[in-house]
């Protein structure tokens, strides 16, 4: 890649020759003359004082550190602007348009044009996907699922009962449209399993790690907004709605018809009990507990959930509290 395509890319600034061509990228400490880094922060800037990386896009308060060997190209988001020119050299894969003869695809679906389907993947009566998706190996589409243009469905998926927008990824082994976790108890005490009715929609360009599931809705829908981000092994219970472009990180849980906002955070193994109303832009710690309404732009810490500040006070009292019952050292005899 020349040195002007990097720089459209990354929308920094910078000086040298705009055909001098880069080969890829690479972390600073092993980068080549050849190669183009970057620095997240001050914790790198030893990194980058010693980096022989022939392109480094960095802050502006890093500038000076770049060695003179290396071009530094001035950006605000260093993160973003590497995503972007990584992307340059490794542009996501397109469809081949193949269907392997290995796959099993009932005459009753319907294949938009261009559309690859790996081998061994099962595609039952109804079904429809649309142009140019890729959908890998040992795949499950069930009867009269919708997929929209552009999706990407990756190796073990299952997809049943369930609408999918424009753009869509599910990471290897995401099940889409199970049955929810719905039943009821009889006075002896036995089980008796509620049917669920309703289906999973998924808006464009939503994204499902590898292994998490989304449930199908019990009776409405189980709705995760445009543009809704979900990390590895997450579980959306039924009738769960997000709003647009919610990010829930790994082990996130969101029990059944609780509704999120708009670009709701969840961080690691946070809990949301059912029934809940979580505000826009909400932002949940890690290993949280939420087992109340939350409104909407504040950040919320610890289980049971508070607002950050609280959250952080009762902690320091509860230490505070543990350090004053320890029991005095006993005093040596003279």
């Amino acid at each position: 890649m020349p040195l002007a395509a990097i720089l459209a890319a990354a929308g920094g600034e910078g000086g040298g020759d705009p055909e001098r061509v880069f080969e890829g990228v690479a972390p600073l400490g092993s980068a080549t003359r050849l190669q183009v880094s970057y620095c997240e922060g001050r914790a790198y800037k030893e990194a980058l004082a010693q980096t022989a990386a022939g392109l480094v896009l960095v802050a502006p308060d890093l500038a000076d550190t770049v060695p003179p060997d290396s071009i530094a190209v001035v950006c605000r988001d260093t993160a973003l602007a590497f995503g972007r020119v990584a992307a340059l050299f490794h542009p996501p894969a397109v469809s081949s348009g193949r269907i392997h003869p290995s796959a099993v695809i009932h005459p009753d679906a319907r294949i938009g044009e261009g559309t690859e389907i790996g081998a061994g993947t099962v595609v039952e009566a109804g079904a429809e996907i649309g142009r140019n998706c890729r959908i890998g190996p040992l795949v499950l589409i069930g009867a009269n699922v919708a997929i929209g243009d552009d999706c990407v469905i990756h190796s073990h998926c299952s997809v049943t009962h369930a609408v999918l927008g424009r753009g869509v990824v599910l990471h290897p082994g995401a099940r889409i449209g199970q049955e929810g976790f719905g039943f009821n108890t009889t006075a002896d005490g036995r089980f008796v399993t509620a049917p669920q009715l309703g289906l999973v929609r998924l808006g464009d360009a939503v994204e499902i790690g590898a292994n998490s599931c989304v449930d199908r809705g019990a009776l409405g829908e189980t709705v995760l907004g445009p543009g809704t981000r979900i990390d590895n092994l997450v579980q959306i219970g039924h009738n769960v709605r997000t709003g647009r472009g919610c990010v829930l990180v790994s082990q996130v849980g969101v029990s059944g018809s609780t509704t999120l906002g708009d670009y709701v955070m969840a961080g690691g193994q946070a809990g949301i009990t059912g029934h809940l109303k979580i505000g826009s832009q909400v932002r949940i710690g890690a290993q949280a507990g939420v087992m109340n309404d939350v409104p909407a732009g504040i950040e919320v810490l610890g289980s049971p959930a508070a607002p950050k500040k609280e959250a952080i006070r009762a902690m320091l009292v509860l230490k505070r509290l543990g350090s004053d019952s320890r029991p005095a050292a006993k005093q040596k005899p003279e």
